[in-house]
């Protein structure tokens, strides 16, 4: 059933959901990556929150005025304009009192999704309202969506991943250096506006699928999996569009295969395995890779050690040391070094004389500069350089490994 689910083939509901889901994922994968990257992970909280007074007073002025209140754009159009009043709110707030913003975002948080849920609570005593399932913009809620809402959905997502493809030059430039930016003649109030009204835009349109608890998730997870995997923005925004992608085919895939599971909870769920994956295996940021380099060290750092007892004659009491010169065949079972070992340690105990020299040298300042007590010294200096030190210091000149 799941590979009925991943080609569309479980039926025109399921199909519709999973298309919707896609089209949302990438849009807020791809979004979210300047809103991460600009530090205001936490502004698309306080807007997906501020959307419920709006569907809310949507739903009621419908019932006034003779609808049902269940017309899904003009519940989305509501929640629009309620989610941009509370982006004013917390910018007014934030370039107006001595509030930062994460206060500013924890005000407008907390006062517009309370209103929300006393709206919600009266919506419930009204004879419209009982059967109206506006709980569900809460969590998401696919059941029963028809063909008008997944264009909605469908549409959106694409017209918002549109203008961040459009806008994502200045976007990128003042997401990493906005006094640069500012420099460079782009308005970067107008920018930061952009990014947070496109964020809101992907909130607005998934609150059908995921719901406005849970679209921070889409926002923020996709580009965080991302940037484990690369350093550069266009690549991270194209990477987060695909995981979140991915993330919603999936999901609401599995959703479908077991009716009982809610989608946009799934999806979350699938988008922070991703995460997971990408936080262990990712091959330069990744915590297996950070453990193997962290291994590789190590080993330098006791080889190093090893070499430079054995050319000062003490002995090797670390049993790790003596195991890795032992397997260089640098060394005899008994700590004695071998006849390679003596050449090594003999260029080891050298190296560190010529650093020595290097770093006490205001000329070799540069140099000294790259000193870690492992980089080798002709990597940093020329061998003319290396041949000027030795005669300073005496002795053979020109030694290498």
């Amino acid at each position: 059933m799941l590979w009925d689910a991943l080609t569309l083939q479980l039926g025109y509901n399921a199909t519709l959901v999973t298309i919707g889901a896609c089209f949302l994922g990438v849009a807020a994968g791809v979004t979210g990556t300047f809103l991460y990257l600009r530090k205001r992970a936490l502004v698309s909280d306080a807007i997906s929150h501020a959307t419920l007074p709006g569907v809310g007073l949507a739903f009621i002025l419908m019932v006034m005025l003779g609808g049902d209140g269940r017309n899904l754009p003009i519940l989305l159009l509501g929640s629009a304009v309620s989610a941009g009043l509370g982006l004013l709110c917390v910018n007014w707030l934030t370039r107006n009192t001595r509030l930062a913003e994460d206060a500013a975002i924890g005000a407008v948080l907390s006062v517009f999704f309370g209103f929300g849920i006393v709206l919600l609570t009266v919506i419930q005593t009204m004879s419209a309202g009982r059967a109206a399932g506006l709980e569900g913009f809460l969590l998401g809620s696919t059941a029963g969506m028809l063909w008008n809402d997944a264009v909605v959905i469908a549409v959106g997502g694409a017209a918002t991943l549109a203008l961040v493809l459009m806008l994502r030059r200045p976007m990128g430039l003042v997401a990493f250096d906005p006094e640069f930016a500012a420099s460079s003649g782009v308005n970067v109030a107008r920018i930061d506006l952009s990014i947070m009204g496109l964020a809101m835009a992907v909130t607005v349109v998934g609150l059908k699928i995921v719901g406005l608890i849970l679209i921070v998730a889409m926002l923020i997870i996709p580009p965080v999996t991302a940037r484990f995997w690369t350093d550069r923005t266009d690549r991270v925004a194209l990477i987060s569009g695909l995981c979140g992608g991915a993330a919603a085919w999936i999901g609401a895939a599995l959703s479908a295969t077991a009716p009982a599971l809610p989608t946009g909870p799934i999806i979350v769920l699938v988008s922070f395995a991703m995460f997971a994956i990408s936080m262990f295996l990712a091959p330069n940021r990744g915590v297996l890779a950070a453990v193997l380099r962290h291994g590789r060290f190590q080993r330098r750092v006791h080889m190093r050690q090893g070499l430079l007892a054995l050319a000062q004659g003490q002995p090797i009491y670390e049993n790790y040391t003596l195991r890795l010169l032992r397997k260089a065949g640098l060394a005899h079972p008994d700590g004695v070094a071998t006849e390679a070992g003596k050449a090594r340690a003999a260029k080891a105990l050298r190296d560190e004389k010529r650093w020595e020299l290097v770093r006490a040298d205001q000329a070799f300042e540069s140099a000294a500069a790259l000193y870690d007590g492992l980089r080798e010294i002709e990597t940093v200096l020329t061998a003319d350089q290396i041949a000027e030190i030795d005669t300073r210091i005496g002795g053979p000149r020109g030694m290498t490994a």
